[in-house]
């Protein structure tokens, strides 16, 4: 890689942090490519992107970001996974870290909230926004529905009273 490629590189990454809302920093333990390419789809799938960098031009594209805070975590064979969602990255790297022992989750930041590795197992169990707002849209809408309900049993109960008078008569 030469030196314009490196640069081109750490440009890409940091634009990369500068839009992202976590920042996943694992460690590969001698995956296979199969492994790999089943943890690039889960990721890919959660809406999120999963990047190997050199940890030089990663440490590099840190600078002068709210990621400053994890510039240590770059050393051996490290990964970056990255989502806008808070939540995506962690939830999918941490599922697929529960089926197999080569990956290891070294820790993370959340804008300029630095993570260890059990701060990012906590994010991951936390819903994800879509959850969140379908959850805050059922809140909403509830008391709106139970409204309906009540003006529309009165008038219900009118009609079912009209009935039964209407078939005591004709009978």
């Amino acid at each position: 890689m030469d030196r314009s490629q490196k640069a081109d590189s750490v440009a890409s990454l940091n634009a990369v942090f500068n839009e992202v809302g976590v920042v996943v920093i694992t460690r590969n333990l001698g995956m296979s490519v199969a492994q790999s390419t089943a943890l690039r789809l889960k990721i890919r799938d959660a809406g999120a992107t999963y990047k190997v960098a050199k940890n030089k031009l990663a440490q590099l594209a840190i600078k002068n970001t709210d990621y400053a805070g994890i510039d240590t975590m770059f050393s051996g064979p490290t990964a970056i996974a990255t989502s806008v969602d808070p939540v995506a990255a962690a939830k999918a790297v941490v599922d697929f870290a529960k089926t197999t022992d080569k990956i290891e989750i070294v820790g993370g930041s959340m804008g300029t909230h630095v993570l260890n590795a059990d701060g990012i197992k906590a994010l991951a169990s936390m819903p994800s926004l879509d959850e969140m707002r379908g959850t805050l849209i059922g809140l909403i809408q509830a008391p709106a529905t139970k409204i309906a309900q009540l003006t529309v049993a009165p008038a219900s109960k009118l009609a079912r009273v009209f009935n039964a008078y209407a078939e005591k008569d004709a009978a």
